[in-house]
């Protein structure tokens, strides 16, 4: 356990009811938070309200209560609809204030284009009695800086472009010198092979809440992120706590550990089979081509992904690689047998040093008791001989797709020995 530490914290709040009902992605709040963290400064926590006055005053209410610093964006529009400055100051217990010199420059936007100014555009200009402008060099809505109970609030424009502009040229200046006398250091260990419960359970004591370092787990489509958040006062010791904590990590979970940052399973067994000058081939039945798509779309993959055959027919897999179709008809396309001579036939054909193939029922339809939907068999082919597994895998027909071409992934990468 390291020192404790008070670190400064920070919240983010995102304005608009667009972001509430499916048709807009809130890709502002995940830049913020990424932004922060580098900064030194973790996100305790995330809001996103509707443009509703009411709903976003109790929003800074909580933010606040968490955090240090609260970086809000959205409703600094011209609309009725864009109530963030008449929330804050209601929040800051104010009326709003008329800028001129904002006024001026909103005026002067328009003019250089040669539009008239809207009337409605003058509201723009106007900011809780006591705030801080926060310049806005390619739009016409200024930013808000206000402070109460010792949390700095910097409210931003919704529009990315805008947003980031501002974000980098003046709120985050303020914040590395608010948290000058901090320093955080986040890992990231990428894992697939077992689920979110099981390595929790691995990991035992090391993800107790109010620990120094933090150690948090999540998951999507199969691959389970492990992140380490060690803070301190000094960098060299935030380093060397998250150093310490990740030796820890990948003892107790061994070869599940994949890679690390933002690796993926194709870019790691890609970098191996290029380091060992080998080749793989695919032959892909269920998945449709997504096991290729993910080896391609890793840059420079064709040193060592020559070429890969979508068969989802059985005529093809007898045609183009070589099946028995008496195997298919005693055994079924999705079938152990089926798959082993799927991925002999395409190494073969392609003379590579490996091969991966997939057969199964992706679903909704077509499966059975004997065989339901979700079911996959992937063979490994080597020189050394082929290796068959089977999988059930749930949820959509997406996701199967999904998790089985990334399994074929991980099952080379154990071959290769990553």
């Amino acid at each position: 356990m390291g020192s404790e530490v008070q670190i400064k914290k920070a919240g983010i709040v995102s304005i608009g009811n667009e972001l509430l009902n499916g048709r807009t992605v809130d890709t502002n709040a995940a830049y913020i938070a990424r932004r922060l963290v580098a900064t030194g400064v973790p996100v305790v926590g995330t809001y996103g309200v509707p443009d509703e006055q009411g709903a976003i005053t109790r929003a800074l209410e909580l933010a606040t209560g968490q955090a240090d610093v609260v970086v809000i964006t959205g409703g600094l529009g011209p609309t009725d609809d864009d109530v963030t400055r008449q929330a804050m100051a209601e929040f800051l217990g104010v009326e709003l204030e008329l800028h001129e010199d904002q006024l001026a420059k909103i005026r002067g936007f328009f003019d250089r284009r040669g539009v008239p100014m809207s009337v409605n555009n003058a509201i723009q200009a106007h900011l809780p009695a006591g705030a801080r402008v926060i310049e806005n060099e390619i739009g016409t809505a200024p930013g808000i800086e206000a402070e109460k109970d010792g949390t700095v609030m910097f409210a931003l424009p919704g529009v990315p472009a805008e947003m980031e502009r501002m974000l980098e040229a003046s709120v985050l200046p303020q914040v590395r010198e608010l948290a000058r006398f901090q320093a955080l250091v986040t890992r990231r260990l990428k894992c697939f092979g077992a689920g979110e419960s099981t390595i929790a359970a691995m990991l035992g004591d090391a993800m107790q809440r109010g620990r120094n370092p933090l150690v948090n787990c999540t998951v999507q489509a199969g691959v389970i992120t492990v992140e380490v958040v060690a803070t301190s006062t000094d960098r060299d010791q935030a380093e060397q706590m998250a150093a310490k904590e990740e030796a820890t990590i990948r003892r107790l979970l061994g070869r599940l550990i994949y890679g690390q940052g933002d690796q993926t399973l194709a870019e790691v067994v890609g970098e191996r089979l290029a380091q060992l000058h080998q080749t793989v081939v695919v032959a892909e039945s269920c998945t449709g081509g997504l096991l290729g798509k993910l080896i391609t779309d890793i840059p420079g993959s064709s040193r060592y992904f020559p070429c890969g055959w979508i068969t989802y027919g059985n005529e093809a897999k007898t045609r183009d690689l070589g099946v028995p179709p008496e195997l298919i008809g005693t055994y079924g396309a999705v079938s152990e047998q089926v798959a082993g001579a799927m991925a002999d036939g395409a190494r073969r054909n392609a003379d590579a040093d490996f091969a991966l193939a997939v057969t199964g029922i992706a679903g909704p339809d077509g499966g059975t008791e004997q065989k339901p939907v979700g079911l996959v068999y992937i063979a490994v082919s080597s020189r050394n001989g082929t290796d068959i597994s089977r999988f059930i895998f749930s949820h959509d027909r997406s996701l199967v797709r999904l998790r089985a071409a990334q399994t074929a992934l991980d099952l080379l990468r154990l071959r290769l020995g990553i």
